[in-house]
């Protein structure tokens, strides 16, 4: 076989292979006999029919099976004989196949890319020295009790903190804001909806010039749309609201005592608060060492550069901002809101990816170099937490990995997760006092 390798870029080659006609002709033979063990033709037994006839009735499936056969042989035995790391799928396109002529076969492929590691040991990172305090819990536990909190209608005006069921109509220098913005369909016109009563609640200025109102009331709002606004075009314009305030409703949270505290898994107040505190502490532990380690490995991308695959990046920034649009509907953020960011989510979403992408290369190799692996009963472990999240067999977990290919995904989760404990392990983190939070 015959290989030949020409550079289109740091991390993508063209290869050029071609084996001679004897090996085509060995591979017609090898499924052209495979084809007649497991033929069926009417008046002979399963494989005793003759060669002729097999190659009569399955002449099209055997020259696909050969060629099939022969590009991912050819293609499997080029890569390891270039000793090449290729990433993503290859693009195979057949040059010549024909029987009794030498195969040629044409493959781009993408490859890991080719660096020297930084010195990765004694990073510094700063962790900010913080606890958990009580008015964190009872912050948290107001939350909780805010969560089932009932909502009754009253009759009285619209006062601050109270909920409103609203329908609204909105323009802006008499015409419709989609005339505007032409996803902004949410902005423009809305039927009972929900309002908390509070400042710069939904568009800053809004919910404070309902106050006073009562239900069946109608009133004119009138706003300013912020210049950092979701839907730019409405940036700094004036907005007119024609507002029916269908509902008021009062926010009534249920009293902090036992009988709450045992609807949430506890005995009493007091072991509900500790619950809280524990919980929290947890949270804010993760926190710190995420903020940790977001810090080490911002400092090894900064202390390396090196071209990435192309679409490596591509898909990650696919997967991000997939991620980034479901996260925002789950926040409640309207869809329209979300498209007039689509090139913001976009333009994150990339900027995001190479730093992942050339983030994985980094671990990946520092695990290489330091033996770090995941071991099988770590997998299994990952597993088995698997199964428990979905309520399900692990069994069942692992039968699904092994179809859809998942198995690589948590074995790389772990290792780069072990590398990360190596690299704070070695780092020199320094203890600060937290910076004071932003008006």
């Amino acid at each position: 076989m015959n290989v030949t390798v020409e550079n289109l870029s740091p991390c993508k080659k063209l290869l050029r292979v071609e084996v001679d006609a004897a090996a085509v002709e060995a591979a017609f033979e090898d499924v052209t006999r495979g084809f007649q063990r497991e033929a069926q033709l009417p008046g002979f037994r399963p494989g005793k029919a003759p060669r002729h006839l097999v190659l009569k009735a399955h002449a099209k499936g055997i020259e696909t099976e050969v060629r099939r056969k022969l590009a991912g042989d050819t293609y499997r035995k080029a890569i390891d004989d270039q000793k090449l790391h290729v990433v993503g799928n290859p693009d195979l396109e057949e040059v010549q196949f024909e029987k009794g002529k030498p195969f040629q076969l044409a493959v781009t492929v993408e490859v890991a890319p080719e660096f020297e590691l930084p010195d990765y040991k004694g990073l510094k990172a700063k962790r900010e020295m913080r606890v958990v305090t009580d008015d964190d819990v009872e912050r948290a536990i107001g939350m909780l009790r805010n969560q089932r909190s009932a909502y009754n209608d009253v009759s009285r005006e619209v006062k601050d903190d109270d909920f409103v069921v609203v329908n609204y109509r909105a323009t802006t220098d008499g015409k419709p804001l989609t005339d505007i913005a032409p996803t902004a369909k949410g902005l423009t016109q809305k039927e009972n909806f929900w309002l908390h009563v509070q400042k710069d609640s939904f568009i800053p200025g809004f919910t404070e010039q309902l106050t006073g109102a009562k239900a069946g009331e109608k009133r004119t709002v009138t706003v300013t749309f912020p210049e950092d606004f979701v839907a730019k075009a409405l940036s700094g314009k004036t907005g007119v609201y024609e507002v029916e305030i269908v509902q008021v409703k009062e926010r009534k949270a249920p009293e902090l005592n036992d009988e709450f505290a045992k609807t949430l898994g506890t005995n009493d107040v007091e072991s509900l608060r500790a619950g809280v505190r524990a919980d929290l502490q947890n949270e804010l532990t993760s926190k710190l060492r995420r903020a940790v380690r977001e810090q080490l490995i911002g400092e090894l991308l900064s202390k390396v550069q090196f071209e990435l695959p192309e679409a490596m990046v591509q898909a990650e920034t696919r997967n991000l901002v997939y991620d980034l649009v479901n996260e925002n509907q789950r926040r409640g953020i309207p869809r329209d809101a979300i498209e007039e960011k689509k090139q913001e989510i976009f333009e994150f979403a990339s900027r995001s990816a190479k730093d992942r992408v050339k983030a994985a290369f980094i671990l990946s190799k520092i695990a290489e170099k330091e033996g770090i692996k995941a071991e099988q009963q770590e997998l299994a472990q990952r597993i088995v937490g698997i199964a428990a999240q979905q309520g399900v067999k692990p069994e069942k977990v692992a039968r699904q990995l092994e179809e859809n290919g998942g198995f690589s995904s948590i074995v790389e989760e772990i290792v780069n997760t072990k590398v990360l404990d190596f690299l704070e392990l070695s780092a020199q983190v320094e203890e600060v006092v937290p910076a004071a939070p932003e008006a």
